[in-house]
């Protein structure tokens, strides 16, 4: 479980993300949060769980996007479970 701190610093983060207007606002914002490479393992995990949505195989996930299998289990287990990828990409 969260410190009280902890708890408070990600609720502010995901109030500075949903005050973004526009993809610019978001690409500026992540730049300064994230890595290139933490980018694009996003964006990466974003486009395993739309293939997994449209009803594709691992296999064909993985020759896509170039996913390790480890992270495209866990990303089909959020598709599956979980509340965000559902709930924005559907």
């Amino acid at each position: 479980m969260c410190s009280k701190n902890n708890e408070q610093m990600l609720n502010e983060l995901y109030e500075l993300i949903a005050s973004m207007q526009s993809a610019e606002d978001c690409r500026d914002l992540f730049a300064d949060l994230c890595t290139i490479k933490e980018i694009e393992q996003m964006a990466q995990r974003v486009k395993a769980a739309k293939l997994l949505i449209e009803g594709k195989t691992y296999n064909q996930v993985i020759d896509e996007t170039d996913i390790s299998s480890a992270t495209l289990s866990r990303v089909s287990r959020c598709v599956q479970y979980g509340n965000g990828y559902s709930k924005f990409l559907k």
